[in-house]
């Protein structure tokens, strides 16, 4: 994984192309992440679009982690968070290509996230998993503490229901604080 690079990602046509792939990719083999199966080419577009253009704001990163010129996987970080939260970020859509995954591409752009946090002077981030088939293992092994789960949260991209689980990490000063 020594060749993987990972750098933000901006609004061009062909980032967008290759992000909205991985998208329809990720819902049609059942991952849980805001969309249902089927999902349209030009639906997971216009999404990537306006999530490119809010980074383009400050107000996320999204980063692609690229192996071979190919996108790999991919995370967004919030960073537009209400007045009263300037110390959070969240993690969000974090996924990684079918031909990518268990190979460390998701810890890797995980570990690039909180750095870019902590870059950002941000001290706590958080996040949901589905409770089925969602990457909670990946999270506790990267130190974010389980809350609790809410129990019929979303649907599932080929139908039904799952619960969600949230975690939460203190990053950067907050980290080193309470060691």
């Amino acid at each position: 994984m020594n060749s993987l690079e990972i750098r933000a990602l901006n609004d061009d046509a062909p980032t967008i192309a290759v992000l909205a792939d991985l998208l329809v990719e990720t819902v049609a083999g059942g991952g849980s992440v805001s969309f249902m199966h089927p999902l349209s080419s030009e639906a997971a577009r216009e999404f990537w679009r306006g999530s490119l253009a809010a980074a383009a704001r400050g107000e996320r990163a999204v980063l692609g982690a690229w192996q071979d010129g190919a996108l790999a996987g991919t995370v967004t970080l919030l960073l537009d968070l209400p007045p009263n939260q300037p110390h959070r970020a969240e993690i969000a859509k974090l996924m990684t290509g079918r031909d990518h995954r268990g190979k460390g591409v998701a810890t890797r752009l995980m570990r690039e996230a909180e750095k870019l946090a902590v870059e950002k002077g941000r001290t706590l981030l958080v996040l949901d998993t589905a409770s089925e088939e969602g990457a909670s293992g990946l999270y506790e092994k990267l130190g974010f503490t389980l809350t609790g789960e809410i129990p019929d949260f979303a649907l599932k991209p080929h139908g039904g229901l799952t619960g969600t689980i949230i975690y939460w990490k203190r990053i950067g000063a907050a980290a080193h604080t309470l060691s």
